[in-house]
């Protein structure tokens, strides 16, 4: 069974959380502008119901993305820019890096109601990840690293027992982020609430420069 199969199918075992009724994705393709600068094919192959995480995404990847989404049935998160989420009728992911433009718009938006409106964060199981949650009541994290990453090589991984540690210190719902695979899938803890992956959906996505890794 190669990655992607092995991916969506420990995906559908799990549980993701629901919004106004509708169930979020459990399976999520996490794009990169230096290892994955054309993410529409490999998200073109998703099952219909996964996810896409556009990270970094050019306005017109972002157009692609989102035109992509509203044929195949995927869910859309924009990273970082809530204007961009809103107009793209996405929803908003909220890295811990850097800022996020637009954030007022967009939780106004989502407190009116508005379609499509999911909100998430980064996480990485510290005391700041939980503080952000409390605040911003997002409807997942997306909590990582799982396992050792090319994305970031030489950071310590925190492993499926302090995965979900750090998961119960967030009170809310967490995806599985960082070096998941066909090799490690088996062990992405049962109470998370989806997987998502670059490599382990994309097997185009080359490693990352020394100069660009962050």
């Amino acid at each position: 069974m190669h990655d992607a199969a092995a991916l969506a199918a420990r995906a559908r075992r799990l549980t993701p959380p629901s919004r106004r009724g509708r169930r979020l994705p459990a399976l999520w393709l996490v794009t990169d502008p230096v290892r994955l600068p054309d993410p529409v094919a490999p998200a073109a192959r998703l099952p219909r119901g996964a996810g896409v995480l556009a990270r970094e995404a050019s306005t017109g990847v972002r157009a692609r993305l989102a035109a992509l989404s509203r044929r195949r049935g995927l869910a859309l998160l924009v990273a970082g820019d809530g204007r961009a989420a809103l107009a793209a009728r996405a929803g908003l992911h909220v890295p811990d890096r850097r800022s996020t433009a637009g954030l007022l718009p967009f939780l106004l938006a989502r407190r009116a109601g508005a379609p499509g409106t999911a909100l998430t964060i980064a996480a990485h199981g510290g005391a700041a990840s939980a503080a952000r949650a409390r605040r911003l009541r997002p409807d997942l994290a997306f909590l990582s690293p799982l396992f050792t990453t090319r994305s970031h090589p030489g950071a310590p991984a925190l492993g499926p027992l302090r995965w979900l540690l750090a998961a119960r210190r967030l009170r809310l719902p967490a995806v599985a982020l960082g070096g998941v695979a066909v090799a490690t899938v088996a062990r992405v803890p049962g109470r998370a609430a989806g997987i998502a992956a670059i490599d382990g959906l994309a097997p185009q996505a080359v490693a990352p420069p020394p100069h660009c890794l962050r």
